[in-house]
């Protein structure tokens, strides 16, 4: 069995757009005809550009090999052009491949993932969901309203799941660390008050960052919202410095977590043997991909840390996650994202009931891709799939950050 074929499809959620701009699937078929589907995470360059680096890596390093030989086309694609270190794009390109490629053999063994990496070690995967707006909540209102956020994370509760994230401490900038206003600390606290009151002890609270703090300014954030026992504290500084990052851990009693912008082994090693997380967040579409992210995971384990797969993104980097977290001791929960489009898109071959998500015991990735309603959806747009503010934040006003990378409305 050799891997034959690409496509590619740049897909984009139509709005309200929750887990960005685009998704970039990629579609790999052998020479016996079996398909797989991947997801690259990959937003350092234009969807346009992407698709070249990925039609590059599979040509130049994976085309007419078995699908087996992941860890050599790992090597390859790592190693190539005497880089042998962490590269984001090329790395992000890999990692959707590679998942297509575990796709492909769970298909042609008739086996879930998960059974090809260790074996099931859970049945389900405690689930969680960041904070989205609710009938009845405008935006974007909502991103600076306490109440509103409240009421989203009480209906996310009642739905069971049982740990919610949201991140009202303002946007992320081009400009790397900042101290943040009063204005900003006052809401996040504001956030957490409001929220731990609506859920009490139903649920933990997830605060999410995007590494936009100094290290000085994230330590007075992390100290203002102890007392309401957040689980994590998530990338409060940029993801480059996990040494000053340590520093942080060390003087905030909430747990840091980190990852989704970290690729490969080698830059989560660095985290880890530092101090400057407990939990790791990958993004499987970008760290390497699914044996990689097992890799990361057995390092966590021997550390004492714990996986919490990221998701900002579409369903089969979801489904990724899935399988991933189904074969590891150290899984702590994954991110789901459950909108109508995410649904379809695999028909409905991952839910989330009362707070967990089933893991799938289908071949492969255990789903089925809507190729149709995928193509039926082009990205037309020039942003990218997440993208950085150029200006410094306000210091007169709050800051709102307004989720991500939402479509606008028609």
């Amino acid at each position: 069995m050799k891997l034959q074929d690409l496509d590619i499809i740049v897909t984009a959620p139509p709005s309200p757009g929750w887990g960005g701009r685009y998704w970039i699937l990629v579609k790999v078929t052998t020479d016996t005809g079996i398909t797989g589907w991947g997801e690259c995470y990959a937003s350092s360059v234009g969807p346009d550009a992407m698709t070249h680096v990925i039609r590059d890596v599979f040509a130049r390093h994976m085309e007419g090999n078995n699908p087996e030989d992941i860890e050599l086309m790992f090597r390859r694609a790592y190693s190539a052009g005497f880089t042998q270190r962490p590269d984001l794009t090329v790395m992000g390109a890999w990692s959707g491949l590679e998942i297509a490629c575990w796709d492909i053999l769970g298909k042609d063994r008739d086996r879930p993932v998960h059974a090809l990496i260790g074996g099931r070690t859970n049945d389900r995967i405690r689930a969680y969901t960041y904070l989205y707006p609710q009938e009845g909540h405008s935006l974007p209102a909502f991103w600076a309203s306490p109440d509103m956020a409240a009421e989203s994370a009480a209906a996310m509760v009642e739905k069971g799941y049982t740990a919610v994230k949201f991140d009202p401490a303002g946007p992320y900038t081009v400009r790397g660390g900042h101290m943040p206003s009063m204005h900003d600390i006052s809401m996040s606290v504001a956030f957490c008050k409001a929220i731990r009151e609506a859920v009490s002890d139903r649920a933990d609270l997830l605060f999410g960052t995007h590494g936009q703090f100094s290290t000085a300014g994230a330590i007075r954030l992390g100290q203002a919202i102890a007392p309401y026992s957040p689980l994590w504290y998530e990338e409060p500084i940029p993801p480059d410095n996990p040494h000053e990052m340590a520093k942080v851990a060390s003087a905030v009693s909430i747990p840091v977590a980190t990852g989704e912008r970290l690729t490969t082994k080698a830059e989560f090693a660095q985290v880890l043997r530092g101090g400057a997380a407990t939990i790791l967040q990958p993004a499987l579409g970008r760290c390497g991909g699914i044996w990689e992210a097992k890799k990361i995971a057995t390092l966590a384990e021997a550390y004492n840390a714990q996986m919490a797969p990221h998701l900002y993104a579409g369903p089969i980097e979801w489904a990724a996650n899935v399988q991933l977290a189904a074969a590891i001791p150290n899984i702590l929960m994954a991110e789901t994202i459950e909108t109508p489009f995410h649904c379809d898109l695999i028909k409905n071959g991952l839910t989330v009931e009362d707070g967990y998500i089933p893991v799938p015991t289908a071949a492969g990735l255990g789903i089925e891709v809507d190729e149709e309603l995928a193509r039926a959806h082009p990205y037309t747009d020039d942003g990218l799939h997440l993208q950085m503010q150029d200006g410094p934040i306000s210091y007169h006003e709050v800051n709102n950050f307004a989720g991500g990378a939402p479509v606008k409305a028609e």
